[in-house]
């Protein structure tokens, strides 16, 4: 199969390796689509916890979805002409020596597990498999990547414990910051301030719920969420995996309130001036949402899909075909590409 590579050296291509193999618990997917994310251009930078230099070369990729076309004996949740979400390639040392993954969705063909199936006693069941889920069939299966981000974002806000009547700013309004906003909307969270640097972004956060925005390069943010909420605000979310935020938040949020971090950031570690915060507050970062709540996601955000209060499609921007992913990325490095970013197989 083709799957798209990750050097040492940061350079990127398409390379010929083994299909994967997969056990009696598992099913082999065709990829037909895999999302582009923030999470794939700090691999690109080799910058992303948990993937030193040594493991590169790195297969790329964690948003896909594709079709089942062959199953393990043992599985009882996936059927032959199945859409899933977040088939993985795993490392491998026999068939991939030399090759690490970064999850590989960015290939052919990859591999999910089945949580229904009969394990080993004592075995334990991948977590992956709770959020590798079988796809509604009204889906357009392509467009369906979104649902990897959907899920996470839903369930981050779950996890944060935000509130109705709680008030949030978010730094970030690429695609992750968007969902983040559209969501807290759905959620019946209704004081949301949205802070870029380009209009364009702060116009369409406007659109999915946004009372407030503005832009950190024509203002002073301090000064404008101040007059909005003299107490300062209940949370201030970081969507775009950036320490400084952190920082500026320690000045707009309140008496208990609360930084969010999502995502990883480039440097894992980071110093907070908490001199202008008030006495008693929080910084809780959610770097990998667990799979299991991922999954338990899905009904929620298929419930706004079914009854049109989410649209796939305002998500996206870009789509580009597999065999021109190096120069795709290309254009994610150089923050051509607005909205999501599909790479379709």
């Amino acid at each position: 199969m083709k799957a798209f590579v990750v050097n040492k050296d940061g350079s990127t291509e398409i390379k010929e390796i083994p299909k994967p193999h997969y056990n009696s618990r598992q099913a082999l997917v065709k990829t037909i689509a895999c999302g582009m994310c923030g999470t794939d251009v700090k691999l690109l930078h080799h910058t992303f916890k948990g993937f030193p230099e040594s493991v590169y070369p790195i297969l790329l990729g964690h948003e896909g979805v594709g079709e089942v076309v062959e199953v393990g004996a043992d599985c009882k949740t996936f059927h032959i002409g199945d859409k899933v979400l977040l088939p993985f390639v795993d490392p491998d040392p026999q068939l991939y020596p030399g090759l690490g993954s970064a999850w590989g969705a960015l290939s052919e063909y990859a591999v999910v597990c089945d949580p229904e199936a009969s394990y080993p006693e004592g075995a334990a069941i991948p977590e992956c498999a709770y959020a590798q889920t079988v796809l509604d069939p009204s889906l357009d299966p392509v467009d369906a990547v979104m649902i990897v981000t959907f899920r996470e974002v839903l369930s981050n806000i779950r996890y944060f414990g935000i509130q109705p009547g709680d008030s949030v700013v978010v730094f970030g309004c690429g695609p992750v910051g968007l969902t983040f906003i559209k969501f807290l909307n759905l959620c019946g969270v209704k004081e949301i301030t949205a802070i870029d640097i380009i209009d364009e972004k702060l116009a369409t956060a406007k659109e999915h719920g946004a009372a407030h925005i503005f832009n950190s390069r024509e203002t002073n943010i301090d000064e404008e969420i101040h007059s909005l909420y003299p107490d300062g605000v209940d949370y201030v979310l970081d969507a775009i995996g950036a320490p400084f935020v952190v920082n500026q938040a320690m000045s707009l949020i309140k008496d208990r309130g609360t930084v969010l971090c999502y995502g990883v950031p480039e440097k894992e570690e980071i110093t907070i001036d908490f001199s202008k915060a008030s006495y008693n507050w929080s910084v809780i970062y959610q770097q990998m949402p667990r799979k299991a709540e991922e999954g338990a996601a899905t009904a929620q955000v298929m419930e706004w899909i079914n009854n049109g209060s989410l649209v796939i499609k305002d998500f996206i921007s870009d789509y580009f075909k597999f065999d021109d992913a190096v120069e795709a990325y290309n254009k994610l490095l150089d923050r051509q590409i607005s909205k999501k970013g599909i790479i379709v197989f």
